[in-house]
């Protein structure tokens, strides 16, 4: 029963191809963790950092943040040594003077992500959108990134 179950368990800790394999996994999930706080060292921002997708489509990398609430003179998107900085700034204020109170609501905070850029984009075409509380960079890939793209045909066997 289950003694049978553990004794199998210690003999697989001790043994050095699981061991090896527990620590592959290990290296895995910490890539993958880093990736999920957008491209680990290089993407730096604070827990409350907008949410953000990023798509490779076949002729531009498109980096979408949403950003509701900011508007659109307050933020900075800019390119520098291959990577993608998008700062922004929420300023918000709200005053209600009532018989016998006042309430002044504000709410201010700012953000900043950096994204590294692959090779093979042409940063000098990068365009950006300001739409529906939704930041749209498209950086379109160079010519070169463009015809190394070969179609393979998958074939049912």
């Amino acid at each position: 029963g289950n003694n049978q179950a553990s004794e199998i368990a210690k003999r697989d800790e001790e043994n050095p191809v699981f061991s090896l394999q527990r620590d592959v996994n290990r290296i895995f999930d910490d890539f993958w963790k880093r990736f999920d706080q957008p491209f680990g060292a290089f993407g730096r921002w604070d827990a409350n950092g907008p949410p953000t997708d990023i798509a490779e489509t076949e002729s531009a990398l498109e980096v979408s943040v949403e950003l509701p609430g900011i508007d659109q003179k307050d933020v900075d998107v800019s390119l520098m040594d291959s990577a993608l900085t998008i700062k922004g700034e929420k300023k918000s204020e709200q005053e209600e003077s009532k018989k016998g109170y006042h309430l002044s609501e504000r709410s201010y905070g700012s953000f900043y992500r950096s994204f590294p850029l692959p090779s093979g984009v042409d940063t000098d075409k990068a365009n950006a959108q300001f739409k529906n509380g939704v930041l749209t960079v498209t950086v379109p890939k160079t010519k070169e990134a463009l015809s190394r793209v070969r179609k393979i045909e998958v074939k049912a066997t």
